[in-house]
């Protein structure tokens, strides 16, 4: 094997190894789309497989058999997600760029007090008593957005970004008779567009997996976020299989099909999210490489 042949496999190496990577990653999401069109008696039988032995889509008719609740779920989740990642990341930037500022007076007890956030909690009946009685939001859209407005994690992150650009610009634009504003929207805004990209995303899948802000503060089941009717739905679905397993004798003829609708819930949770996900690869790539080592 001469020079140039044993290059190119050491320069492939790297390739093989990052496909083999994705499709471990593929994997258990083509298996759950495959589960979720096979019949729960054939998955009991011979197991979860990569291609259903019984195409069926029995799961996906007995969730969508009374839609309205999961379309005003997904209406709830996609205008909660919306609003939380443009407000959420407005006022994320808008901190983080503050803290950034080596002229900002207060950078450094701003930094300390977000960082402090990080380590400590005031537990949870305080942050429920502020949500529901403080700021009265409980049962409102306002719960499932406003508690996730600004994460410190998230805040911190931002903040190595805008820390990259350089000083020198944002003087020139100072000289240029530019106001804050301008500067931060017309100059910051567009050079950390990576960064912003990246945090965008983290704070959107934040809002659409949520499922927690609904059980604690949301009782109108029209204002559920698609995680929480889901989970809510597949609770109702195992205490119906219990209760059918306890009258086994007069109602042997009913069967649910608790597997497949499992299976099939994931696919309509994350469907949306794997189809946006795309669109913000390039800046999320870009973004994560942000403050590594440069020759």
């Amino acid at each position: 094997m001469n020079g140039k042949v044993r290059k190119k496999l050491w320069g492939f190496l790297p390739h093989l190894v990052l496909i083999l990577v994705s499709v471990a990653c593929l994997l258990p999401l083509v298996l759950v789309i495959s589960a979720s069109f096979t019949t729960d008696a054939e998955i009991a039988k011979y197991g979860y497989s990569f291609i259903p032995k019984e195409f069926t889509i029995e799961a996906y008719e007995y969730i969508l058999k009374k839609p309205a609740q999961l379309i005003n779920s997904y209406g709830v989740t996609i205008l909660v997600t919306l609003s939380g990642t443009v407000i959420g990341l407005l006022i994320t930037a808008m901190l983080a760029y503050g803290m950034s500022r080596r002229d900002y007076p207060f950078a450094r007890a701003t930094t300390l007090f977000v960082y402090m956030t990080l380590l400590f909690s005031a537990g949870l009946v305080p942050w429920y008593m502020m949500v529901s009685n403080v700021l009265s939001l409980k049962d409102t859209l306002l719960a499932l957005i406003v508690p996730y407005l600004v994460v410190p994690w998230f805040v911190m992150l931002m903040k190595g970004y805008f820390a990259d650009i350089p000083s020198s610009i944002i003087e020139a634009g100072k000289i240029d008779g530019a106001s804050e504003l301008r500067i931060f929207f017309q100059i910051v805004v567009p050079m950390a567009k990576p960064g912003l990209a990246t945090v965008g995303l983290f704070i959107m899948f934040m809002y659409w997996n949520d499922y927690y802000l609904s059980l604690m503060f949301i009782q109108n089941s029209k204002k559920l976020s698609l995680q929480f009717m889901l989970y809510r739905m597949m609770s109702n679905i195992d205490f119906l299989k219990s209760a059918l397993a306890a009258q086994a004798g007069m109602l042997s003829g009913v069967q649910i099909p608790a597997k497949s609708i499992r299976m099939a819930m994931c696919v309509l949770a994350a469907g949306p999210m794997l189809l946006v996900f795309p669109f913000f690869q390039k800046y999320l790539v870009k973004g994560i490489t942000i403050g590594s080592v440069k020759e």
